[in-house]
């Protein structure tokens, strides 16, 4: 019992490395709901955040401060009306709304520097009035028109955190009631944000509470651990008429990777360490809506050739890639697949079958040509058509994949390749390995997983 203790708590510690090198540099945007605020842990939940800014991770703090505004509101008997679900800020509560709205981002700052972490309550959106909508002035009520990224990314970049409250200005400084939900998402939009947490306070995606479909992945208490877009598309529809505030973050959450983030998360912040369980751990203790990251990719198409031959130049003159021509494509255009974003190839690789000679051998599948557009490099595209490649051989029953290469050995071992050597390849492979070219060979058993994220 000991030893399997001891092993759980070892793949704990690995797994919670693996998590934190891959999201350093990266930002993170945390949509926290006012009440959340109360909780008798919340100072612990702020100190998380202190921690993950100093581990290298980009924190942005979004803090509705919907119940905060209406208490100060009452207590200087000032009445605003909702209309489609939006508060209409007066010419007479527009102070009184800001100076509720600072006073939530204040708290969030005093935590913060308490726990050696420097914040900044900044002015990084334009905004602008909603106007007259079905003939209702929605005089200093407004919508986020553009999120400042230069200056907000200065301050990131010097190892701050920026807090959001829900205010905004125009150009010509006139202030706006913001949505906290909708200054999340633009700010997640406009910084391609890793992630963005919904923070709330509320017991999840269960059974007891909604209709869900069958074979999705939960955690160990019943909540639905993750969700594809297309899972959380049925969700909202076998749903559709209850007004839950989950469904609605589920809504903008999906909104959100469709927006270009990568994944959004759900998270009930009433539990203790939930940021920290929800980002180091696989399951972690909230509901994850992520994007397919093979959404963009496709079987390479004749059209496309000239745009994967550039893709490919410069990598074919450093010697990184064989020499291809047109032609050569033209030949292996079923082995293609390329990455689109917009209609335009930024990515492309290759997948050559080799089967097995007999029923007790197994066919294996050269990865190869993998080639991506740097500029798009925090994209990630080459792990992304690698993996579709590797998945791809999966399917067609294929017992492991291998790559040569002169260059890239450290980025094969990364995801999980181990060296292998040439007696290992298929006989007509052996035949046409160039000696001259030392490349070096890199395979991964598909029994026994994936490629590394």
């Amino acid at each position: 019992m000991d030893e399997i203790k001891h092993r759980e708590q070892v793949d704990l510690i690995r797994e919670v490395f693996y998590y934190q090198s891959r999201f350093d540099g990266k930002t993170i945007v945390l949509k926290i709901d006012e009440p959340i605020l109360q909780e008798p842990h919340f100072p612990q939940f702020m100190k998380d955040l202190a921690m993950l800014r100093a581990t290298g991770i980009e924190i942005i703090l979004v803090p509705g401060a919907k119940q905060w505004i209406d208490a100060v509101l009452k207590e200087y008997d000032i009445t605003t009306v909702y209309h489609e679900g939006l508060r209409v800020a007066s010419a007479e509560a527009i102070p009184f709304i800001r100076m509720a709205a600072f006073d939530v981002a204040n708290r969030l700052m005093t935590l913060l520097t308490a726990f050696q972490a420097n914040a900044v309550i900044g002015n990084f959106i334009r905004a602008r009035g909603l106007g007259v909508l079905d003939g209702q002035d929605f005089e200093h009520t407004g919508k986020v028109e553009k999120i400042l990224v230069e200056p907000l990314q200065k301050v990131l970049d010097q190892g701050m955190i920026p807090i959001f409250p829900c205010i905004g200005w125009n150009a010509a400084g006139k202030p706006y009631n913001l949505s906290s939900d909708e200054i999340a998402l633009a700010v997640a939009e406009a910084l391609q944000a890793e992630k963005l947490f919904f923070v709330n306070s509320s017991d999840g995606f269960m059974d007891s509470r909604f209709r869900l479909p069958d074979g999705l992945v939960k955690n160990s208490d019943g909540r639905v651990a993750r969700l594809s877009l297309e899972e959380a598309e049925q969700v909202l529809k076998l749903n559709a008429g209850n007004t839950d505030d989950d469904l609605k973050y589920l809504e903008l959450a999906l909104a959100a990777c469709r927006k270009g983030t990568e994944r959004a998360h759900v998270v009930d912040g009433r539990l203790e360490g939930a940021i920290l369980r929800e980002i180091f751990s696989n399951l972690g203790v909230g509901t994850m809506v992520y994007g397919s990251e093979f959404e963009s990719i496709r079987p390479m198409r004749a059209t496309d050739i000239p745009e994967v031959l550039r893709l490919m130049q410069p990598l074919m003159e450093e010697g990184i890639l064989l020499q291809r021509s047109q032609d050569d494509l033209l030949g292996l255009l079923a082995d293609f697949v390329v990455y689109e974003i917009d209609g335009v190839v930024h990515a492309c690789g290759a997948l050559h079958a080799f089967p097995g000679k007999t029923d007790n051998e197994a066919s294996q599948g050269e990865v190869a040509a993998i080639a991506t557009n740097p500029t798009y490099s925090h994209l990630s595209m080459g792990r992304k058509i690698l993996s579709f490649l590797t998945d791809k051989a999966r399917r067609a029953g294929y017992g492991r994949v291998f790559a040569l290469t002169t260059r890239t050995l450290d980025w094969f071992e990364q995801l999980g390749f181990t060296e292998a050597v040439l007696e290992s390849l298929p006989e007509k492979k052996q035949k046409t390995y160039s000696h001259a070219r030392k490349s070096r060979i890199f395979a991964l058993d598909l029994k026994a997983g994936n490629i590394k994220s």
